[in-house]
């Protein structure tokens, strides 16, 4: 896979750069609502939520954008994915190229729309009053394993997408469902212990925790928690990658 990338590597950075361009086209801000909209979206659920579950909460604020930037990260990310296949089937139904390069080229554009907002997101966090601090480093872990977790879900739901078009109003009420599920503006802590244990079998929520944990409570999760966000991420990718190499030959017949 390396040596392809390094083959295909002027077609790979020609589709990022393409994505990424694609998004903010005719918009007067371009680049600018990577920042403006997480901010909004924060603004909105902090003026909705406040009043409802921030009075007894520390840094509610943070809270609130932590959970938010994971999950739209990870929407962007997946729903990027899922019409990766079917929006370049121009170019691999005539030229011969990994097509995977089209599913990486999507969440590396997402994954520089998140960096960007990873930058709002610590302006939040000197201005909540809490300090930047060198731990702060160790949120490259959760970013790297939604990330590769967010590549193995793309492979699957492109996968399917190209044989069920149906995918992709069913994967709009998952998403809906996964905002509510995903203690985004409420705390876990208002349930009893075995119900806040079902939560970690939500890897969206598992990599939202590690953010508040590290920035809000200035605490770094345990080796175990560590081992459960790599196996999220390990287990997805494991699954995209039998997608594609399952249905791989096939695909050309359905785009």
């Amino acid at each position: 896979m390396i040596e392809k990338l390094k083959q295909n590597r002027f077609l790979f950075e020609e589709l990022v750069k393409r994505d990424f361009k694609k998004k903010y086209k005719r918009t007067a801000l371009g680049m600018m609502w990577s920042m403006l909209s997480p901010m909004l979206n924060l603004l909105v659920m902090a003026l909705v939520f406040t009043r409802f579950f921030g009075k007894d909460t520390p840094h509610y604020i943070i809270y609130l954008f932590s959970g938010n930037i994971v999950l739209s990260y990870y929407r962007e990310s997946t729903k990027s994915g899922m019409v990766a296949l079917t929006n370049n089937a121009g170019i691999f139904s005539k030229i011969n190229v990994p097509k995977y390069l089209f599913l990486f080229s999507k969440n590396v554009a997402s994954l520089i729309n998140f960096g960007l907002t990873i930058i709002v997101y610590m302006i939040f966090v000197i201005c909540d009053g809490i300090k930047l601090h060198p731990r702060f480093f160790i949120l490259i872990i959760p970013i790297v394993c939604l990330t590769v977790m967010c590549i193995g879900i793309g492979m699957i739901l492109s996968s399917l997408f190209i044989f069920f078009k149906d995918t992709e109003y069913l994967y709009d009420i998952f998403l809906t469902l996964l905002t509510y599920v995903s203690a985004v503006f409420y705390k876990v802590d208002i349930f009893p212990e075995n119900t806040r244990r079902l939560f970690l079998l939500n890897p969206v929520y598992v990599y939202i925790r590690y953010f508040r944990s590290v920035v809000i409570d200035g605490v770094i999760p345990s080796l175990e928690y560590h081992g459960l966000c790599f196996l999220y991420a390990a287990l997805f990718l494991g699954i995209g990658c039998w997608f594609y190499i399952h249905y791989n030959k096939k695909f050309i017949y359905y785009v």
